[in-house]
Parts: structure tokens; sequence; C-alpha cells
């Protein structure tokens, strides 16, 4: 036996079940296929789901177990057989969001910026979709901020000889044995030292084969495979855009999931994605159709191709989905942002480590100085060289500007029409305007007022220059994938537990085969691969004992 566990993948949720184990006295071997550790968690903002946080009570924001099973419930929409596990995994996760979740990551030496994000604000009932308050804690530090303390656990583990890391292994298949997973063979890839993220060789100059007591997998999902994207897209959100963009690197390439079904294991939920509908194209690409989402303050007036405002409440941070699926009805596989330049300085964020070095580095300075007197130099970035930003010093030439990058597609007149008819809604301190009325209320939260949304003024005040940014298709997260049960067992198409066989974070749809069921909250996909991991962790333990 040449482990007890061996655990495949070496991203967020790989590690966090490895070192739970390896840390009980247990021999494990973690296999990852790239020359790095950390997946797309290096990648990431850094956003936790946390319910009644002491940043949040500090910030008179009133949060409870209730409210945020009420706002989950109101997003997931449970509506298949397959979704009893996902939901009890939805359940158990929120007990563990809104309890030891913070402490536990606290002890570890994670900190958070004090000001609370307010991310999918929501559709307009308490009853559905959305986050009732500010739940979106972002680590200081970001994404490679959350990894150190797992990958410092690794490096400690190594050396007890508790752990092994065997990089550039790629597994192919799971060996089974009368209906057991007894470990795992592959082939070695050539050593490509090329950037994080950057596309690797694949190359194969050895093989092996490792028997284990149980197997874990952590593979992730189908994001960067844009053909695998396009064959489950789900139904109800028309046909897939043409064009898409892709937010994460080439390897989640879901050929873990196809790896688990092969070994006996059940896929459920496939259909189920989460891509976002403010991508823009990379300006310095690091992998394959890379894209970055714009994280949007709620004052940009979002229009389609044509130049056709967004009905509401498909506003900017309100329903990714809903948005998305609206807009796939219109034909055109992008979409504009409208705006000022004094908006945007103050609303407009990018998603990712690598976009946000002031949080990544955690310079306090640099928080405070982007986020009240911004752009931040990002963004400025993408101002000057990003092909989908348009800078103009009046509405006419915004839109000959628009026009040029699409010929014979907006309608000016009407663009035109949305932008002044806005504009008249700001003459008083009410309007009618769900938009006008949101971003008024949303004032209200200290958090937005001071550093994520703009004071309401006209666009076409004179006052500075006016922005049009193009929008695409982003995609993100596999929400379906290995059904698991709270013990992160893979189960088979019966619904029994596969003896030796377990699964965590995106390849298990963050628990249970897609535990937020059609829609996400955010802040939970890293909070998913930690708590699957944990419960794997756990039912591992229990089974090798």
């Amino acid at each position: 036996m040449d482990a007890d566990l061996v655990v495949v993948g070496g991203g967020f949720a790989g590690l966090v079940v490895a070192t739970e184990v390896a840390q009980r006295g247990k021999r494990v071997l973690l296999l990852e296929q790239e020359p790095y550790l950390g997946g797309q968690a290096f990648w990431s903002f850094g956003g936790l789901f946390l319910v009644d946080s002491p940043e949040q009570r500090r910030l008179g924001i009133r949060d409870s177990l209730e409210l945020a099973l009420q706002d989950w419930m109101g997003a997931a929409g449970y509506d298949r057989e397959e979704d009893v596990w996902g939901r009890r995994f939805a359940e158990a996760y929120l007990e563990f969001a809104a309890g030891e979740k913070r402490a536990w990551l606290n002890a570890l030496g994670v900190r958070f910026f004090p000001v609370v994000g307010w991310a999918e604000r929501g559709g307009g009932l308490a009853t559905g979709h959305g986050n009732s308050v500010p739940r979106f804690h972002i680590v200081l530090g970001t994404g490679p901020g959350l990894l150190a303390p797992f990958l410092r656990r690794v490096e400690a583990l190594k050396e007890k000889g508790a752990l092994k890391v065997l990089l550039r292994h790629r597994v192919e298949e799971v060996l089974v044995e009368g209906g057991k997973a007894v470990g795992v063979a592959g082939v070695v890839l050539e050593e490509d030292p090329k950037p994080q993220g950057a596309p690797t060789s694949r190359k194969a100059v050895g093989a092996f084969r490792f028997r284990a007591q149980a197997v874990v997998l952590a593979t992730g999902g189908i994001g960067a495979n844009l053909d695998l994207v396009r064959r489950f897209w789900p139904e109800h959100m028309g046909k897939p855009p043409e064009r898409l963009l892709s937010g994460v690197p080439d390897h989640v390439d879901g050929s873990g999931l196809f790896l688990a079904e092969r070994a006996g294991a059940r896929l459920v939920n496939l259909d189920r994605m989460w891509h976002y509908p403010e991508g823009v194209e990379n300006h310095a690409p690091i992998w394959t159709h890379h894209g970055i989402r714009i994280l949007p303050g709620p004052s940009p007036l979002w229009v389609d191709a044509t130049g056709k405002r967004l009905p509401a409440p498909l506003f900017p941070g309100f329903d990714a989905l809903e948005t998305l699926r609206y807009l796939r009805s219109t034909g055109f596989d992008w979409s504009w942002f409208i705006l000022d330049l004094a908006t945007l300085k103050k609303e407009f964020a990018l998603s990712g480590s690598e976009q946000n070095p002031d949080l990544t580095g955690k310079s306090w300075l640099g928080v405070v100085k982007n986020r009240l007197f911004g752009p931040a130099a990002p963004v400025r970035a993408f101002l000057e060289r990003g092909k989908d930003f348009l800078v103009a010093q009046d509405l006419s030439e915004l839109m000959r500007k628009m026009e040029a990058l699409a010929p014979g597609v907006l309608d000016p007149v009407r663009l035109e029409r949305e932008v002044k008819a806005r504009d008249r809604e700001l003459q008083n301190p009410f309007a009618k305007d769900g938009q006008v009325l949101m971003v008024h209320a949303f004032r209200r939260y200290v958090g937005d007022r001071f550093f994520r949304v703009a004071k309401p003024h006209p666009f076409l005040s004179g006052k500075g220059p006016l922005v049009a940014v193009r929008l695409w298709t982003l995609t993100r997260k596999t929400l379906g994938g290995i059904q698991t049960d709270l013990k992160g067992r893979a189960l088979t198409p019966k619904g029994e537990p596969l003896p030796g066989l377990f699964a965590v974070g995106e390849a298990a749809g963050f628990g249970g085969g897609a535990f937020h069921g059609y829609k996400a909250l955010e802040g939970t996909f890293l909070g998913g691969c930690l708590f699957s991991g944990r419960q794997a962790a756990k039912g591992v333990l229990e089974g090798l004992e």
C-alpha cells in the first residue's frame, strides 16, 4: 500500500482534505498535474460567505442563520430528485458559515478586510434570489492569502513525512477492484516551468500506479473546456454564445468528472453552471480565451447590443444568471455598460488576485486610496489598453466608437433616449426608476457609501468623460458534478456510496452534487471547497479507523 489516502488535485479543496487527514497521522499522497499547487483559488478575489460575523456587526448589519437560509433557498430553487444531498450539504454549510468557519480560519491566520461587500443583491423579493444583507468577506491577501496557511501546512507535513506531493502527475484512471476504489493510475508529464496559470505541456514521459485505502477527487469543473460548457449549456438559458471568454486556466477541463463516472460514480446537474455576463477580454492574457470579470457597482446603465436598456431588476450586481438568461434572448453575444468616468472611479473593480494588488499585497494605504480616489492601476490599464473599453467626451462620440466595434447593430436614437431618461430621474431625491431608487437605498449602507457606490448624478452633466464597456459571457464554475453524501463519499447511480471513493470542491458541485442548486450567493465557491474538504476528511478518517 503506497498511502492511506490519495488526493487527486492540489487546488484549495484538495489541500484542505489532504492536510486535514495527514494531520491525523495518516499517510497521504497528493497528486497534481500542474507544476504548482493552489489551483483556481490562487487567482480568486478571496471572497468568503460568512453569516453574522464581527465584521458585519461592526458595520451595523443584522444577519442571522434564518435570513441566510431564506436567501439561499430563494436562490437555489431545488426541484430535482438528485438535489437531496445538495440541499443537505447546503443546510450544513450554512450552519458552518454562521458558526465555526470564521474562528477556524482566524486560528489559521486568515484575516478579513473590515468592509463587507454586497454581492448578488437579488431580484427584488425577500423570498427570491439574492443576499438580503452584505456577506462577501474579502480575505486580506485575496486568494493567495487564503491559500497561504494551507500551503504552510503542506510544507510542515512534508517535513514530517506524513504528506507526499507529486507534481506533473496526471491521473487518468481510478483503480477499482471488487467494487472498491483502491488507487489511481496515470502519466507523468514532462517538466514545463510556465508561469502559474499558463497552459502547460501534456507530453507524457512516464507512468505511475499508486494504491491506497481511499481516493479523493478534487479535480475541479469544466469552465475552460468551452466545448463541454456548450454541450451541457442549460436549455432554459437559451442558445450558448458563439463567443465565450474563459475565467479559469486551461487545465480546468472536466476530465476528473468523467474519471469518476468511469469508476462507477454518478454525475448530476452538469447543466447547472455559474457564468458571468460582465466579462471583458484580458489585455494581458495568461491562459486561452482569458477574460476578466468586472465587479460593478449598481449605477452603470446596462443596455443590450442595440442600446435597449435591460428590464428591471436586471441591474449591475443584482442577478448574474437571470441577466445572462435575458441577454441570450437578444440574439447577440455582447451587451454594454454606459457610465461616466466619475462613476467608474468609485464603482469599478476587477475580479481576481492579480487585478487587486492592494488587497493581495495587504496594503491598507493602497486599498483606501484606490477605493476612495480610484480607479486603481489595473482598472486604468483596461481603460487604456482594453479592447472593450471606450472613452469619449460626449455621447455622440461614444456612440460612434460603439458603432465602429459592431457596425449596424447599435440604435443611437434609442440609446440616447435611454441615457437621457435615466438622467431625468435624478432631478429629485426620489424617483420611479428602480435602479435609481436602489442606488439611493444602497448608499444607506456605510460600506457602499464610502467604498462602492457613487453619489447619484446625471451622466450627461458635462463634468467628465463618458465610458462604454462591451461585455461578454465569462465562464467560471460548474455547479453540478459528482454526487456525494455529507461525508464526501461518491455515490453510485443507485444512490449507494462507492467504497473508497470521495469527491470534494467543484468536482462535487461544491458538495452533494450541486449544493448551490441553480444559483449562488457568491463567496460560496471557496467556502464550498473548504467545507466539502473538511467533511470528506472526516469521512475518510472514519473509514480508515
